[in-house]
């Protein structure tokens, strides 16, 4: 994929608000291996190793996020989805191109 191919991928996943960034994530629990995993269906795939269970795995969900944003876990909040496997979350204080540059896109 090229680089504007991939950055038209990714910004489908962002939108820029007032607050900051609000993704879409598609969140994959129990997973082997953690991380961000690209775009599918216009959100951002995340793995987890947590199960479903007690909120265990939206903890690491936005411990996830922060770390591959560089941001602090306090600025990364629900804004909904958070008993679905399609999730928004909101990145405090970022702005899109800052986001997008953290995905990995130029």
């Amino acid at each position: 994929m090229d680089s504007n191919s991939q950055r038209e991928s990714l910004s489908a996943a962002f939108s820029e608000t007032a607050e900051g960034v609000v993704v879409n994530v598609r969140a994959q629990p129990r997973s082997s291996r953690p991380g961000i995993d690209g775009v599918t269906g216009g959100a951002l795939k995340v793995r987890i190793r947590a199960a479903p269970v007690d909120g265990k795995a939206n903890r690491e969900l936005v411990e996830t996020l922060a770390e591959a944003f560089g941001i602090p876990k306090s600025r990364v909040s629900f804004k909904g989805g958070e008993t679905s496997k399609t999730k928004r979350l909101l990145l405090a204080g970022m702005g899109l191109a800052e986001c997008l540059r953290a995905a990995g896109c130029k």
